[in-house]
Order: structure tokens, then C-alpha cells, then sequence
């Protein structure tokens, strides 16, 4: 019962962070400023934690370093997530992390000698197919074109890039996972999550700084539901991992590419939503079949 309650969080709250994220852009608010500021807000939720809770503070040495290397990777992959969702619609951005499925099939491949089975090349083609419906094309207009303009869009560029970071965060996140517990990976991921953001704002946005404050000031609301439903999305992911396995876990997500297909037509108006929930059912399932049967050593 916990398990599937673990599974459902982490499908509703991972689009509901994204609704906030664009909101936010919409309100001229930088994507490195946003994460930034989702993560300061999830540090003084876990504070109390650290001074007042069990947490263990003596940890094995390889939990630092991959939990470091895991914080890095999300805020760059988030960030970027961040820039995607300015430029191009949610429902669209949404089914694409059906791709994660693929990006991982590719490096089994390559990094670890894993061979795709004949189910796995099944589920990308399906994916491909997937990917027709969500498509924003023109009745006139080729296929192939549609495909090309696609992938040629900053947007989607940027939520690929981020697709690759998540990917290897996944990968630290795990190991940092098995040598601590959900919630200890939870904490430390959120707080150092906030000076490796600071780091970057003070390089990157010194000059607007002033600006963004003002908008976190009128925004403010906005903001705090971004850091529940981000550190709702982590914690539900975390405690997810540790019950069951990662394929079965990551297959389940892909659930909730129809929910912010739903999303982006309910708070920002974007169209063709039988025909993007239709593919994203369709990416679902293929990612599905990567995912639990598509490989072999």
C-alpha cells in the first residue's frame, strides 16, 4: 500500500513542479534563479532534520561524492528543464521523457555491453510513433519535416540535454541511495543543491539579482508550491527506489506524461490534447518496454 501511494506522489507531483516552473518563466523569473531559489526553500524545510531528527551524520565516504555529483547533475538538468519550459508547451515536453528510455538503451550499449532485445527495439518504434501525435504540425505539411522542425526547436534541444542529466543523476542518486537511507539522500540533496545553485547565480546573474528578489517577493506563493511539489517528486522518487526496482519504478513514472499533457491544457491552453494524450500513451508504453524488457547481457 505505502509503495503504490510512493508511486502515485511521484506521479502527480513531478508535472505539478513543472506547472510552477512555467508559470514562473511566464512571470519573467530566470530558470537558474527558480532552481535556485526551490532549493534555499527546500534547505529550511530540512534543516530541522539535520539538528533535531535521527539523521546520521557520519556517513560512508562514498556517499559524499555521489550525492555532490548527483546534486550538481540535477540543478544543471533542472535548469535546463527550466529553459525548455519557457519556449515550448508542457504537453509537448512532457511525453519527451519517454526518450530517457532510449538515452539509456543507448548507453547500455556502449558503456556496459548491454544488447537490446528485439522487445526493446520494439518500444522505439513505438516511441517514434509516439512522438507523430505530439508533434505540433501543419496539415500540409511532410512528415519528415515536421520531424526535422521538431527536433530543431530550442526547447526541445534543451529538454533533451536535460534528459541526459537526469540520466546520470539517476545513476549517483542510486548509489548514494544504497549507502544511506531515502530520506538522508533526500536531505543532502536538497541543501547542496542550494550552494551549487548560489555559486552559479552570483556568476551568472549578479546584475539582475535585485530583480529576481523582487519577483520571488511577488511571487512568493508560486514559488513555496514549487519546492513541495519538487521535494514531494524527490522523496517520492527515493523512497520509491527502495521498494522496488529502478525499471519497474521508472516504468511506472512514464504514467505521468499524460497527466501534464492534461496540465498544459488546463493552465496554459495548449491544444491538440486527445491527439497528445493518444501518443503519450503510445511513448508510455514503449518506454515501459525498454525499460523491463529491453535489455540483455
Amino acid at each position: 500500500m505505502l509503495t503504490a501511494l510512493f508511486v502515485v506522489a511521484r506521479i502527480l507531483a513531478n508535472p505539478a513542479s513543472n506547472v510552477f516552473q512555467k508559470q514562473l518563466t511566464q512571470r519573467s523569473a530566470n530558470p537558474l534563479f527558480i532552481i535556485g531559489a526551490t532549493h534555499a526553500l527546500l534547505t529550511l524545510g530540512c534543516l530541522p532534520l539535520i539538528f533535531l531528527g535521527p539523521l546520521p551524520l557520519q556517513l560512508g565516504p562514498g556517499f559524499w561524492p555521489n550525492i555532490v555529483f548527483c546534486a550538481a547533475l540535477a540543478v544543471a538538468g533542472n535548469v535546463l528543464l527550466v529553459y525548455a519550459l519557457a519556449s515550448t508547451g508542457l504537453s509537448v515536453l512532457g511525453p519527451i521523457n519517454a526518450y530517457k528510455s532510449v538515452i539509456s538503451l543507448v548507453l547500455g550499449v556502449f558503456l556496459i555491453g548491454e544488447v537490446p532485445t528485439p522487445m526493446g527495439a520494439a518500444g522505439v518504434l513505438l516511441i517514434l510513433a509516439g512522438s507523430y501525435f505530439v508533434v505540433d504540425r501543419d496539415v500540409n505539411q511532410p512528415r519528415s519535416h515536421a520531424f526535422a522542425r521538431f527536433f530543431r526547436e530550442r526547447g526541445i534541444q534543451f529538454r533533451f540535454a536535460a534528459l541526459g542529466l537526469s540520466a546520470t543523476e539517476a545513476i549517483f542518486l542510486k548509489k548514494a541511495l544504497l549507502l544511506s537511507s531515502p530520506l538522508t539522500a533526500f536531505v543532502f540533496w536538497s541543501i547542496l543543491g542550494f550552494p551549487i545553485a548560489a555559486a552559479a547565480i552570483a556568476l551568472l546573474l549578479r546584475e539582475r539579482l535585485a530583480n529576481e528578489v523582487v519577483l520571488l517577493r511577488l511571487n512568493w506563493p508560486t514559488y513555496l508550491w514549487l519546492a513541495i511539489t519538487t521535494g514531494a517528486m524527490q522523496l517520492a522518487t527515493l523512497l520509491t527506489f527502495g521498494k522496488l526496482q529502478v525499471g519497474y519504478s521508472l516504468a511506472l513514472f512514464q504514467l505521468s506524461t499524460l497527466i501534464s499533457v492534461f496540465l498544459g491544457y488546463r493552465y496554459f491552453q495548449e491544444g491538440q490534447i486527445r491527439k497528445r494524450l493518444f501518443g503519450s500513451a503510445i511513448m508510455a508504453a514503449g518506454a515501459a518496454l525498454i525499460v523491463l524488457l529491453g535489455h540483455r547481457r
